[in-house]
This record gives C-alpha cells, structure tokens and sequence, in this order.
C-alpha cells in the first residue's frame, strides 16, 4: 500500500497533562487511536476499543488535525488508544511528521506484537514497554506466554535501540505477589540497570484498587533488582484532566 494511501481511525486528539508514567505532569498533545484487540478489565477508554469507534481519515488529514492542535509549550505527542500498533503503519507515518517539527514522540502501548513495534521504534523517542499481569484479563491464560513473549521482545528491542525507555506494570487489588516476581526475573534477565530510564507500578483505579500493604510489597519486589522504582497513580484523575 502506498504511504499516502494510507487510512487511520482516530478517536480524538487533544491537549492535557500527561498523567501517568515516567513524564508525568508534561503538557502533551494526546493522539488516541481507535481500537484495540483486547481489553483489561480496569481499561478507563473502553470507548476506543472497538476497531470501528472515531472516525476514519486519511493520513495528510491527520497530519493536519495533529498540526492545528499542537499548542506552544507541548512537551511531547503521546500516541495511544485504543492500542496504537493495532495501526503501526499509520503511527509510524504520523510519528515520523512530529519527530520533523522537533517535538518528542512517545508510544503508549501494550507491546503485544512485536513485528509492528518494530514499525513504529524508529520514530518514537521516549519508549515505555507495558507488562500486562496474568489477572489483568487483557489475554486468557492459554494465551498469555504469548503475549510476555512478544512484550520481552519489544523490550529487548527498545533496550538494543538506546532509546529512553522505562517499564509500567499495572496492579490491582487482584494481583498476585509469585507471577509478579516471575514477571520481574524475566524482564531483569533483558534489562541491565543502565538501559532502564525508570520502572513505574501503577494502581488501578476506581476498580479492584491495590492496598497501600500490596504497592509496598510490589516496590519491594521491583526494589531487589533496579532501585528507580516510583509508584505513580493516574494523576490526571486527580485534577479532573482528560
């Protein structure tokens, strides 16, 4: 397919503070793209998930959309969803538009396909490789040796490209202490100290929360092998940020 040809659905592009993460509190420009093949049970934009929610466009119009929407001062353009590699060829080409303006790009995804991560991490400046826990619902447990598979690898290639890159996990009021620990000795087994830009443990929130007793122990957990872990809840929640 032609690059020009090149159709992308977009739920709504906009500006806020950046909530979560290792740049917390930056003011961002956010692209949400629509859909994503699966679903966490905590997910807070069920309204991007379904493959056909936004509205459809073609690549110059979203270049445009993003351009009329880019306020001074913005810190960096988010892409997220939805799932962003669910469209890796559209990202790639829209990232590749504001690394050209001199704007930090940023990936918000659930790394679960590895191919299509390879697409977009030319292009993306600031790489955060979200592990998915076994209790977040987001694969069935048949499926989930799959999906660390392919989230190990884009960390192994974030990692390989010297880019910024940090690590998120998701905790719930479900989640368990051994498949954390698990999780944690096979991220460790790819990540040296020196390669990580941080390793954040984010609370769920307004469902399933973690206890201040469960944070503690995961900080602990994350603690014994890279000390620049921060627990960072959804702060845009707080201010009543988008």
């Amino acid at each position: 397919m032609q690059i020009e040809c090149l159709k992308v659905r977009l739920y709504e592009v906009f500006t806020s503070i950046e909530g979560e993460g290792l740049l917390f509190g930056t003011k961002t420009l956010f692209v949400r793209l629509a859909g994503c093949p699966f679903k966490c049970f905590y997910c807070d934009t069920t309204g991007a998930i379904p493959m056909n929610s936004g509205q459809e466009y073609t690549l110059e119009e979203a270049r445009k959309m993003i351009e009329n929407s880019l306020e001074k001062n913005t810190y960096k353009v988010n892409f997220t969803g939805g799932d962003p590699l669910a469209q890796s060829e559209a990202v790639a080409e829209m990232a590749k538009f504001i690394q050209l303006k001199k704007i930090p790009t940023y990936l918000e995804s659930s790394c679960y396909d590895w191919a299509k991560f390879v697409q977009v991490l030319p292009y993306i400046d600031f790489i955060k490789i979200e592990f998915k826990t076994p209790d977040s619902e987001f694969v069935d447990s048949k499926h989930y040796s799959k999906l660390l598979e392919n989230e190990l690898e884009c960390l192994k290639l974030a990692v390989k490209s010297k880019k910024v890159t940090y690590i998120k996990v998701v905790v719930s009021a479900k989640t368990e202490v051994n498949p954390f620990k698990e999780l944690l000795k096979k991220v460790f087994e790819i990540a040296q100290k020196s390669s990580l830009a941080g390793f954040i443990i984010q609370p769920s929130y307004g469902i399933a929360e973690p206890s201040l007793e469960q944070l503690l122990s995961f900080y602990d957990e994350v603690h014994a092998y890279y000390n620049e872990v921060r627990i960072v809840p959804q702060l845009h929640k707080f201010i009543g940020a988008p």
